[in-house]
């Protein structure tokens, strides 16, 4: 049996048993030892079949404690809107130049946004947007005419989430250097999300299975009724 590596056996709690979601958070920062401000992580399992069009699960959840990452925004925008997307902190702003520079194979961004009449224009990217899923879409917020709010938004705390095809959903939910409150608060407001998604397919058991990590760490299970769920 080949050894473990130093980091894994140095991981301490019982990663079999459901916890709180406090002492989950508690167990997971304990398991951070990275030299980095490691991101916090969870997973949902949801009792939804994604193959079926009406259990898709897909939306947005502003974290009230941020996210932690600073995160890069492109908006596809024309003159005004253009302006008031520089003003709230995009990074990359412009149309039939910025789709120039995206289809050349510039990607140094995390999240793109697009007033609805660039969308024609942004459209052409699919293939190069959708597969890394940042194709724009007026379900999460980031086709819209308020290009300034959506930006201040992405920055600010704004976490997409999908539903993947064995039916879980993954998510940052902060920094290790986050405190317990604020990591529990941001677990609470994406379960709130989450539910709220709930689609009308959707039968039994919603939320079934929660789980925590760390980048580097392992997981540990929350107790489901710990949150609300």
């Amino acid at each position: 049996m080949a050894k473990q590596p130093k980091r894994i056996t140095a991981w301490t709690g019982d990663r079999d048993a459901a916890h709180s979601v406090e002492a989950a958070i508690a167990l997971v920062k304990a398991n951070a030892k990275a030299k980095f401000d490691e991101t916090i992580e969870i997973s949902v399992n949801l009792g939804v079949d994604p193959r079926h069009a009406d259990q898709q699960v897909r939306g947005v959840v502003n974290l009230p404690s941020g996210t932690g990452r600073d995160v890069r925004v492109a908006v596809f925008a024309k003159d005004a809107k253009a302006a008031e997307a520089t003003a709230a902190g995009a990074e990359h702003v412009g149309a039939d130049d910025l789709y120039e520079k995206i289809a050349g194979g510039f990607m140094d961004f995390d999240r793109v946004i697009a007033t609805p009449d660039m969308m024609a224009l942004v459209g052409r990217l699919g293939k190069v947007l959708g597969p890394r899923g940042l194709m724009p879409n007026p379900k999460v917020g980031t086709v819209t005419p308020n290009v300034g709010q959506a930006v201040k938004d992405a920055k600010g705390g704004a976490v997409e989430f999908r539903v993947e095809k064995a039916g879980i959903v993954h998510a940052g939910i902060g920094k290790a250097s986050f405190t317990d409150e604020a990591l529990a608060i941001n677990v609470k407001a994406l379960i709130e999300a989450l539910n709220r998604a709930k689609p009308s397919g959707a039968k039994g058991v919603f939320i079934k299975r929660v789980g925590l990590s760390s980048t580097m760490g392992p997981g540990f299970k929350i107790d489901v009724s710990s949150i609300g769920a």
